[in-house]
């Protein structure tokens, strides 16, 4: 067989370029991989020698000029510039970089310029959530409050999860709610409960109420248990009055019944008629270890219906639930009534109903001790209420046993729980 000389020449001669070429790209490829290695490495000598290796890397650059500026020990805030604005100069298009050299500009005094960068990240991303959002703050620091304002405002539009905070930053420029609610704040309900919120776990209750009402002109709909937070604090703060509003304008909100307990009682839900929502000025339920509950029928010839727990026998039960924060007022009488029933609680310790003042640390009220088996059982009481006080909280109460067979067990039942003032016991049928 012969082989022809001449294509022999050129496989060899295409053999010898590829080879070539091989070894050129190989080169670049390691030269790339060497350069990353080193940028990525933190070392500011290595990541030096990488961004040498890739001058016209603007990653590179902005990587090693962030470094720089960022280093606690050694920070460079000339050299820091420096890096970045090589970045920029590699990358012109990079929103990124610009808002990079914006900060170290701003970090080295140098306002003009680090506004112009903005300005520059802006153009070349105007509908940026992030840009709009550090342009926004830069702002602020500058107390050029309107403008930063807008730019918070614009950012927390395109991305919602900026939301909490912006509201932090802003309240904490300006106390003030209004300005908040016009300028930052979407009138949207998820973002006016953000604010809510915020505002309740700072104690800014007054600005809540603004941010409430706010709320409820939206004439949307709301979740019951989003107002529980601001609720609480209402609670916490003894502002009875506005705690009694806003339970009742959630409720309306809610799309749930909302007209006020039958006779007077100021307690809610006392005939356990519908199931608690465990919040709010409702009975709250969490239920303990050794303890099953469901409802049964109430106490003869009354309405409604009755709590009924089985206790285990497995626990010595600290029972302290369900319990419910009523509002009432300073130096006024009050009658107490609710009906318990009982079937063979074990222990010395059985159940019995509470009532405390539970922010002046007043002393607790407790019932009588019901143990072993009693059939439906009054209890009553007279309750004066100090000149502080603006609550009372009433819960079912088991206190724990000191022998030593201290297990509970047996059922007990509660039903009929009311409050009532004394000026209104005469329009009240006898129970």
């Amino acid at each position: 067989m012969e082989f022809p000389l001449e294509g022999t020449k050129w496989t060899r001669a295409a053999l010898i370029v590829s080879l070539f070429f091989a070894v050129i790209i190989s080169f670049q490829a390691v030269r790339i991989w060497l350069a990353d290695h080193r940028v990525e490495s933190g070392r500011l000598d290595l990541m030096e020698r990488g961004a040498a290796l890739e001058p016209g890397n603007a990653d590179a650059w902005d990587r090693l000029g962030q470094m720089r500026q960022w280093d606690i020990m050694n920070a460079d805030p000339t050299q820091a510039v420096a890096d970045l604005e090589k970045a920029v100069k590699d990358d012109p298009l990079s929103a990124h970089n610009w808002m990079d050299l914006a900060a170290a500009y701003e970090d080295s005094g140098d306002i003009p310029k680090a506004r112009s960068a903005f300005a520059r990240a802006r153009a070349v991303y105007p509908s940026s959530p992030e840009v709009a959002w550090l342009y926004g703050n830069f702002l602020l620091r500058r107390e050029e409050y309107d403008e930063g304002y807008a730019q918070m405002r614009q950012a927390v539009r395109t991305d919602p999860g900026l939301l909490a905070i912006a509201i932090t930053r802003t309240w904490r420029s300006n106390h003030d709610v209004q300005l908040l609610l016009d300028r930052v704040v979407p009138p949207d309900t998820d973002a006016y409960f953000q604010a809510l919120d915020f505002l309740a776990a700072n104690q800014q209750l007054d600005a809540g109420l603004v941010v409430w009402e706010r709320l409820l002109a939206l004439g949307k709909p709301i979740t019951l248990s989003r107002s529980f937070p601001f609720l609480n604090e209402l609670i916490y703060e003894d502002r009875a009055a506005d705690a009694q509003r806003v339970w009742l304008e959630a409720l309306a909100s809610a799309g749930m019944p909302h007209d006020p307990p039958a006779y007077h009682s100021l307690v809610w839900n006392g005939d356990f008629s519908r199931e608690f929502v465990n919040g709010g000025l409702d009975w709250r339920w969490e239920i303990p270890p050794g303890v099953g509950v469901d409802f049964d029928s109430g106490a003869p010839g009354r309405a409604g219906r009755s709590l009924r727990l089985d206790f285990t026998g497995g626990m010595n039960v600290d029972l302290y639930q369900p319990y419910q924060y009523v509002p009432v007022e300073p130096s006024h009488s009050y009658r107490f009534h609710a009906y318990l029933r009982t079937q063979s609680l074990t222990t010395e310790s059985g159940v019995r109903m509470s009532i405390q003042e539970p922010f002046h640390r007043s002393p607790e009220l407790l019932s009588e001790n019901l143990m072993g088996t009693h059939q439906w059982t009054s209890v009553d009481a007279d309750v004066t209420t100090g000149p502080e006080t603006h609550f009372l909280r009433i819960r079912l109460r088991r206190i724990p046993s000191r022998l030593f067979d201290n297990k509970l067990g047996g059922t007990a039942w509660l039903a009929d729980v009311s409050l009532t003032p004394m000026a209104a016991q005469a329009g009240q049928p006898s129970q």
